[in-house]
């Protein structure tokens, strides 16, 4: 996982990529044309249709009046994934949990 500083396109300011397997997630910090920030979330798979490759993305916005919103229902989602896969009832073998953990990333710097 890598942090890129984006200089290609105005808008956009900072963009960070998670590779897992056949997806790729992208997390892009870009700005309106009023210079407010907002991010999206992309998530870029690699599809084979007729002998051919092809990457199939689906994309969110999230705008500032959401941050954290979004942020508060994403901290309690993981909360509650952490509480049932520590209950032994769900498989877990392809879930990595000891991951290098970043938290430089937070909504409340936006």
């Amino acid at each position: 996982m890598e942090y890129e500083k984006r200089n290609d396109r105005n808008d956009e300011v900072f963009s960070k990529s998670v590779k897992a397997g056949k997806r790729t997630y992208f997390f892009d910090i870009k700005t309106t044309k009023g210079n407010e920030l907002y991010l999206t979330l992309t998530e870029s798979k690699k599809v084979f249709e007729d002998g051919r490759e092809y990457f199939q993305k689906h994309k969110i916005f999230l705008y500032k009046e959401d941050f954290a919103k979004f942020k508060e229902g994403l901290d309690e989602i993981m909360e509650k994934l952490n509480e049932l896969n520590e209950t032994g009832e769900f498989r877990t073998d392809s879930y990595v949990r000891n991951e290098k953990s970043d938290d430089s990333f937070t909504f409340d710097s936006l």
